[in-house]
Parts: structure tokens; C-alpha cells; sequence
């Protein structure tokens, strides 16, 4: 049966363009968050204290969040591939300039994680792009499996800190710029638009989803479970070091772990709430989520019990940024595009406050508790809201389709 499911997703859409979704998603997110692993080479050349270095790993996020408003509408005005090519474009320039003529201070480097929050607001592009060519049963696996691309991250957490000590921080950006340019050559060749494009809308259309009272909840739940895996990523490097005294490579190392968990979970994420219902696997994730980062919030003894947990709260959010995605092209079939920017962007909001958070907690009390107590307590709301709306989304979401075709 799994195999017959697994022949029929390969051979009802384009697998050429998802794969170069994938790629294009994946290094777009490690220059995205670039900023956190190079984070304390970067803090101890410019002088920075906690609350500094927590504004810079959080801008990318703020970036992104908001350009992928841009990005989204841009996708569903001139095509996926045209804008993932603009974007790509804009974070290769932005790198090499970089890595020409360096970074000399705080303003610089902000400037920089503006610039690297267009590779953030890929997310608005790679995934409406892959979903459009397969079918609504298959949507959720499509859409996991491009945004499995956030395994970028990873790539960052693993080499950006070992290449910094070695070549120097700034020719760091160098390099990512040139594996940039390879992905973009290949995106290129490999992508290619769905032949069913939305129509193109005016501004007054887009407006009108914010209207909708389902594209709240939606940026609340995308919030707490992308904006807790990008904040988390962002910021582990910069915690590890800070809190255990670990060195910038272990302290990449141990971030990794972390992030890999949360984008290995992303496409299962997506299996798991096709087969029962994102509804039920959200409502599970985000009670997860609070537990761990309530239970980090204490300053565990040791490194490695820290990571643990860490890990409990990154698959919690990893899956759940899958399940959220099994349920947004089910709700928005004609939106999806803008949709998918709005929610990123609320997905986007969410990382920059979290990592903001835990830049101000630890400079204004000594500590990162109430950052992480923060996020705990707006996981907890998510959990009770996806109760709440639980029942009617059951039976909104299930007209139009056939009986047991789309589980929610």
C-alpha cells in the first residue's frame, strides 16, 4: 500500500522542480542564518554585548519575515522560477559585497541580515511553487519535502564556525556566495512553473485574505512552530557558548544536532498529518514544545541534558511545521501563494521575537529564563487555540473534497 502511495506522489507531479525547490530552500536557509553560527566570532570582533548579538541574529529573521510578503505576491505575479531567480540574485550580490569589503560594525552587520533575509523569504517561493503541480492528497508531502530544505540550517551550524577560524569570518560569506551561484545554475535548469498558474490579483485581493479570521490562527501556529525552530536556530550557537563555554565549533556542533532533528522531522511533519489529520498532530506538538522549553528554562546542569531537551523542543517544532503545511493548501487552494507569504511572515515574527527575547532577557536580568518562559506561555495559547478551532476546520476544510481524500 505505502509503495502504491509512493509511486502515485512521484508520478503526479515534477520532480525536477521539487528537487530544485528543495535546493534552492536549503541554501537559501543556510545563509539565512548564517549570522547565529559566525555569531560569536562576529560578537567578540565588533564588541558586542548580549543584547546586540541577540538583534543580529534576530534582524535576518525580521528580514525575511517581511519580505516574504514581497516574495509571495512577486510569485504569484511573474512565476515561481522568475522570482526565485530575482531573490537568489539579491543574496549572492549581497554576499559578495560582504566579503569585498567586509563588515566593520554593528550597523554593517545589520544591514547584512537584511540582505540575507530575501534567502529567508525563499520560503515563499520554493514551496507554492513544488505544491502547485501535485494534487491536494499529495500537497502535504510536496510541501514538506521543499521545505525539508530548512536543513540548511544545519549546514550552517556544522562548517560556517570551523571555516570562520580557519579563513576568517567574512570570507565565510564568500564561499556561501559561491555555492549560491551553483544552486542558482541549477534552479535554472531544473525548475520549472506548474501549467495551472493562479491568476494574477491586484492588492486589494491579498488584503482581503487578512480578512479571514482562519489566516490568524494560521499565523499564530506557524508563529510558535517555525518561528521557535528558526529563533532556536539562530540563537543556539550564541547560548551554548555563553551558557556552557563551549567553543564556537562545539557550540556549532551541538546547535547542528539540535537543528537537524527539527529539519529532519519537517517531511514527516507533513506524512504524518496527511495520514492523521494536522489537526490532531499540532495539538500534540505544541504541548511538547511548552514542556521543553518551560524545562530548558531552568538552566539544565550540563550541555548535554541541555541538548536533549533542545532536541524534544526542535522535533516538536520541526513536525509541526509540516503539519501546518498539510492544512494551508487544503484551506487557501486559489490563495495559496500569498497565503504561504502571510503565514512565513508570521512564521518569520515569531523567530525574530523569540531570539530577540533571549538577547534582552540575558542582558537585562543575567539570564535567558524569561525568553524561553515567553515562547513556552505563546505555545500554550497555540495548543488551546488548535482546540478551539478544531471541530469547525473539520467541517470547513472537508467540503469540496471526497470523503476520507484529505484528513484534517
Amino acid at each position: 500500500m505505502s509503495q502504491a502511495l509512493g509511486k502515485s506522489f512521484l508520478k503526479s507531479g515534477h520532480f525536477a522542480t521539487l528537487l530544485a525547490a528543495f535546493l534552492y530552500f536549503d541554501l537559501s536557509f543556510m545563509c539565512w542564518v548564517l549570522l547565529g553560527p559566525l555569531g560569536i566570532q562576529i560578537a567578540k570582533a565588533l564588541n558586542l554585548d548580549p543584547a546586540h548579538k541577540g538583534l543580529m541574529v534576530a534582524t535576518p529573521v525580521l528580514a525575511g519575515a517581511l519580505l516574504r510578503l514581497f516574495t509571495g505576491t512577486l510569485a504569484d505575479h511573474i512565476g515561481g522560477k522568475k522570482a526565485g531567480i530575482f531573490s537568489q540574485i539579491v543574496v549572492i550580490l549581497g554576499l559578495v559585497a560582504a566579503w569585498l569589503f567586509g563588515v566593520p560594525g554593528f550597523a554593517a552587520i545589520l544591514g547584512l541580515g537584511v540582505v540575507l533575509g530575501m534567502a529567508g523569504a525563499s520560503f515563499a517561493i520554493a514551496l507554492p511553487m513544488a505544491a502547485r503541480w501535485y494534487p491536494v492528497e499529495h500537497k502535504g508531502k510536496a510541501m514538506g519535502l521543499a521545505g525539508a530544505g530548512n536543513f540548511g540550517t544545519v549546514l550552517a551550524a556544522l562548517f560556517a564556525p570551523g571555516l570562520g577560524l580557519v579563513f576568517g569570518w567574512t570570507n565565510v560569506f564568500g564561499m556561501a556566495a559561491g555555492v549560491m551561484l551553483v544552486v542558482l545554475v541549477l534552479f535554472i535548469i531544473l525548475a520549472k512553473d506548474a501549467p495551472e498558474q493562479v491568476a494574477k490579483k491586484n492588492l486589494s485581493y491579498y488584503l482581503r485574505v487578512l480578512g479571514m479570521k482562519d489566516t490568524y490562527w494560521f499565523m499564530l501556529f506557524y508563529g510558535v512552530t517555525f518561528g521557535g525552530f528558526v529563533g532556536l536556530a539562530s540563537s543556539l550557537p550564541i547560548y551554548f557558548h555563553t551558557q556552557y563555554g563551549l567553543t564556537p565549533v562545539q557550540a556549532g556542533y551541538s546547535s547542528a544536532a539540535c537543528v537537524f532533528v527539527g529539519s529532519l522531522f519537517r517531511p514527516i511533519g507533513g506524512w504524518l498529518a496527511d495520514r492523521v489529520g494536522g489537526i490532531n498532530v499540532l495539538a500534540v506538538l505544541y504541548a511538547l514544545a511548552c514542556a521543553a522549553l518551560v524545562t530548558v528554562s531552568f538552566g539544565l546542569p550540563n550541555s548535554a541534558s541541555a541538548l536533549g531537551t533542545f532536541a524534544i523542543a526542535m522535533f516538536a517544532l520541526g513536525t509541526g511545521n509540516g503539519a501546518v503545511f498539510q492544512l494551508v493548501p487544503v484551506r487557501y487552494v486559489k490563495e495559496i501563494g500569498v497565503v504561504t507569504g502571510v503565514v512565513g511572515c508570521a512564521g518569520g515574527l515569531g523567530g525574530f521575537f523569540l531570539a530577540s527575547s533571549l538577547g534582552f532577557s540575558k542582558q537585562w536580568t543575567g539570564s535567558y529564563q524569561d525568553g524561553f518562559l515567553i515562547f513556552a506561555v505563546v505555545s500554550l495559547i497555540a495548543f488551546i487555540g488548535i482546540n478551539i478551532v478544531r471541530n469547525e476546520w473539520r467541517m470547513s476544510f472537508s467540503r469540496g473534497y471526497e470523503e476520507g481524500s484529505v484528513r484534517i
